[in-house]
């Protein structure tokens, strides 16, 4: 393919947090010049208990949808102890995690993060976290194989600043010496897999020819903040943090979090539909005409709501297709209307494929499974025929599940090596 953008700081900054490693580190901070990354705080017990809450730092557009930090490192690691951990080992993981309290501003310009513990970390004690709906990852649809991440821990890492991520990464598993000029602490751990990601305007845009899975000639709109042409997270559709926040129990204060990582197949999605027919499967039948470009016209709302299956089914027929907003709708909110889950999804280009690192947060991993089940549409399958498994279905034609993983994100004062009765901060 021929190359259509220029490099530009930011695709450089990208490719360089892709890249990792002391290579890719120097590189981010020759561009970074002399511009000083904000110091965090002296004490990190001052810190808001849970670890989710990231809105009231984050930046808002014009309507009030939250705008996530543009670079991103999911670590996934296995710790390097047999059996439970030892005081000294929950000892070592507190140090490592507050030299980036102190190191980094909690904000994007700085760093924000946070740790998750695997259902596998707990089988370490024998037992469940206690008041925690945490199952095992598993396929969610007849027709996915993905393979599953049981790591111990997964950390998540995320700021403005392509330079900050990846010094982060590196002091906390010995790489560096130090964080933003605070000493470091090595976390006892191996990590398995590192995986990058990216949220921001344009960028998607400049990635379109580096990536398989998008057509030559295709042209992802610059506006545009995902590889499928229209923006996401809007507030009206996304629950409140405290919503998703587990409410009693010895892990009152945290949530839990579903991460799969998705390939794109974009020479599809851009091959079958012209702008309407994305919008009718992406968002909803209701919705074509209403959005408008890359949809920020749609303000907060996507203006999609919950129906029940006799108006899904009736809208198929009528349309021959049925969104994939419009169909999770029914699952993803409760009686009184609230939304149940809060995503936090970005674009990836690991391993030269466009693809999706989709966090979603919820009070228990079975409502994000029920959203899911919802998103397949089995029941509207059963009573449309031009609805199929995977044609007109959504966007389910255009991506695949190629990993999934359930984590209990913890409040802060557990977040060391927590034990299933959260008697061990």
């Amino acid at each position: 393919m021929t190359q259509r953008y220029a490099p530009t700081r930011r695709h450089f900054l990208k490719a360089a947090v892709a890249v990792g490693g002391t290579a890719g580190l120097s590189a981010c901070l020759d561009f970074a010049g002399e511009v000083p990354v904000p110091a965090g705080v002296e004490d990190p017990s001052t810190l808001p208990r849970r670890q989710h809450a990231w809105n009231d730092v984050l930046e808002t557009d014009e309507h009030g949808n939250h705008a996530l930090p543009k670079h991103h490192i999911f670590l996934y690691v296995n710790l390097d102890v047999d059996g439970e951990p030892t005081d000294s080992d929950r000892q070592q993981v507190a140090d490592a995690l507050s030299v980036l309290d102190r190191a980094y501003e909690r904000s994007p310009a700085g760093l924000i993060f946070s740790v998750g513990y695997s259902p596998s970390y707990f089988q370490r004690y024998g037992s469940a976290p206690e008041g925690v709906d945490l199952p095992q990852p598993r396929a969610l649809s007849d027709f996915e194989q993905p393979d599953f991440d049981t790591q111990d821990v997964h950390i998540h890492l995320a700021s403005d600043r392509a330079d900050v991520v990846m010094e982060a990464d590196e002091a906390l598993f010995g790489d560096r010496e130090t964080a933003n000029g605070v000493d470091a602490v090595a976390f006892p751990g191996t990590v398995d897999s590192r995986r990058t990601g990216f949220i921001e305007p344009g960028m998607p845009a400049e990635k379109q020819d580096e990536v398989d899975g998008i057509p030559e000639g295709t042209q992802v709109p610059e506006a545009s903040k995902l590889f499928m042409g229209f923006n996401a997270g809007f507030a009206g559709n996304q629950a409140s943090e405290a919503f998703i926040t587990i409410d009693d129990g010895p892990f009152e204060g945290g949530t839990t979090k579903h991460v799969s990582r998705l390939h794109q197949r974009l020479d599809r999605w851009y091959g079958d539909n012209d702008h309407d027919s994305m919008v009718k499967k992406l968002f909803g039948t209701h919705q074509v005409g209403d959005v408008e470009g890359v949809g920020n016209n749609v303000g907060d709302h996507s203006g999609v709501v919950a129906e029940d299956l006799e108006a899904l089914v009736e809208q198929a027929r009528e349309h021959g297709a049925v969104g994939h907003a419009q169909k999770m709708a029914r699952a993803n909110r409760d009686e009184e209307g609230n939304v149940l889950t809060l995503r936090r999804h970005v674009e990836s280009t690991d391993d030269g494929v466009a693809s999706l690192h989709f966090p979603s947060l919820q009070r228990g991993i079975s409502t994000f499974e029920a959203v899911r089940e919802a998103m397949n549409g089995a029941d509207i399958t059963k009573e449309t025929p031009a609805i199929r498994q995977r044609v007109n279905n959504g966007i389910l034609r255009y991506i695949f599940v190629k990993r999934r993983g359930n984590f209990l994100v913890p409040p802060r004062e557990l977040r060391a090596l927590p034990t299933p009765d959260g008697e061990a901060p």
